[in-house]
């Protein structure tokens, strides 16, 4: 028997982000932690699906529902009755069943939960995704499939603000990719639509498209260092509008030379220290594969045991913290290629070898980095 109750939660239709419904009902199952909202339309006709025009109430749809944004960590499940109607002036006098804006009757979910599972895909995989979601993997491919198939109906967009270019990877260690563009206005972010591939031509094609009255609200695009996603920008808009590196990429670049040090350094200490010796610096090894930028007063006596064995480990940490703190500046990007430069001047001078890939790259894409600092506080 199910362990179920009816709340008197106050949970209000604006809460849940659903445009003209009200809430009727709320039932709590909580041995399977799930909550079961009722709601019904509040719009006040039916229009014909043939010629448009009003209709006269003929009865409930079946119910339909939909899974939605969880509430208290627990699954949400939006269910309707939809209303239907029959045209007095169509031929035939035909029935319609009223269609509501946040949910397209085909699918498992509401299209708000639709695109936080789209966003969850970014540097993530659907295999990855459908097990944190507890969503099936099929669910997911067909919901991305849908995305690169839809048209898209600029008409209802009056600004674009700043547009996002983000890989997914369909399957972990394969080639697979799709390309979610986004667009951010108001302190909130939007999905435009999904492209196949990551190609150039993929990207200017899909850019392409944006109607040349949206060209004038679009206050930059924000992307990943790869050139197939720069080059596309730079092909449609030209000089017009400036290229963002994203800063959570740049971070990934230079963190990645830090595993490749810390690697290096502790199969260097493994083979010199006794197994006690080493085995003691587990906890220290534990917070370094974090990679956090900065310790607390209780983590720093316990990376600094390692440190000590590792000055060129340390001198490596220290340098990217420099870096993500020159990131969280609110400095002008001539201010931050001066200290770009007088970290790069820093970091050759001490003798380290693992930041010299990165280094090319920072010099490489110094623009769209340095760009970071005039739209920060919009991405």
């Amino acid at each position: 028997m199910f362990n179920t109750d009816t709340t008197t939660l106050n949970i209000t239709a604006e809460l849940l982000g659903l445009p003209h419904v009200a809430v009727t009902d709320i039932r709590v199952d909580r041995s399977i932690r799930k909550i079961i909202i009722k709601v019904k339309s509040t719009e006040e006709i039916i229009p014909c699906r043939e010629c448009g025009k009003p209709t006269q109430g003929h009865g409930l749809g079946r119910p339909l529902q939909f899974r939605h944004l969880p509430i208290l960590g627990q699954e949400t499940i939006i269910e309707i009755t939809p209303r239907r109607g029959r045209c007095e002036h169509c031929d035939g006098n035909p029935t319609t069943t009223e269609k509501s804006e946040w949910y397209t009757e085909k699918s498992k979910f509401t299209k708000a939960y639709e695109q936080h599972l789209l966003f969850e895909l970014v540097n993530s995989t659907m295999a990855d995704v459908s097990r944190k979601a507890d969503v099936d993997y099929h669910l997911i491919e067909d919901l991305v499939n849908r995305y690169i198939e839809t048209e898209i109906d600029y008409s209802t967009i009056k600004a674009l603000g700043v547009l996002g270019i983000d890989e997914i990877s369909l399957k972990k260690g394969y080639q697979d990719f799709v390309t979610l563009i986004t667009y951010r206005i108001h302190e909130k972010v939007h999905i435009l639509g999904i492209v196949k591939g990551r190609e150039k031509a993929g990207i200017t094609a899909f850019l392409s498209k944006i109607p040349q009255v949206l060209h004038k609200t679009i206050q930059a695009v924000c992307c990943d260092l790869y050139d197939g996603y720069m080059n596309a920008c730079k092909a449609v808009f030209k000089d017009t509008i400036p290229i963002i590196a994203d800063r959570f990429h740049v971070r990934k670049l230079y963190g990645k030379s830090l595993i490749q040090l810390r690697k290096a350094e502790l199969k260097r200490l493994k083979k010199e220290l006794t197994p006690e010796a080493y085995a003691a610096l587990k906890p220290a090894i534990a917070l370094l594969r974090k990679l956090k930028d900065y310790f607390t007063e209780e983590e720093k006596p316990i990376v600094e045991t390692l440190f000590s064995l590792s000055p060129k480990l340390k001198l490596a940490y220290q340098f990217s913290r420099d870096l993500s703190g020159l990131f969280d500046s609110h400095i002008t990007p001539e201010e931050a290629k001066e200290k770009m430069t007088e970290w790069i001047d820093q970091v050759s001078h001490s003798k380290l070898k693992c930041f010299n890939q990165f280094i090319k790259t920072l010099v490489k894409y110094q623009e769209p980095i340095s760009h970071y600092f005039r739209f920060w506080c919009k991405l």
